[in-house]
């Protein structure tokens, strides 16, 4: 394979066209079944990634995965009996941006310790 047959099958989906939607659907099975509070939020399709579902839990913890476009997206949450929303109607939850927000601190918080020492 040649360097520009890597390019184009970048193009065309690449390895993300590969993906298991079976091992995606477990992952947020498992997700669900290991968080409280998840609610699921449909994100839009771009010219860059597919549509997406983010999950989110009561602490603000989330995960994102591809979900066979909106109708899929719906059936999940039917199938995992959780809320499902359009994040271009009602946004992201605040406790999602304040759990990055955390995270955010908390790495910077360990990379100085891990300077100091």
């Amino acid at each position: 394979m040649g360097l520009f047959d890597k390019l184009r099958s970048r193009r065309r989906g690449g390895a993300s066209a590969n993906r298991d939607p079976a091992a995606d659907l477990r992952y947020l099975q498992q997700w669900v079944a290991e968080h409280h509070g998840v609610e699921a939020f449909i994100e839009p399709k771009t010219t860059v990634t597919e549509l997406t579902v983010v999950l989110v839990a009561a602490d603000g913890e989330w995960t994102r995965r591809r979900t066979g476009g909106d109708a899929g997206a719906r059936k999940l949450s039917d199938r995992l009996q959780i809320p499902v929303y359009d994040v271009q109607k009602v946004g992201y939850p605040q406790r999602m941006r304040d759990y990055d927000a955390r995270k955010r601190i908390e790495r910077k918080r360990a990379a100085r310790e891990e300077l100091d020492r």
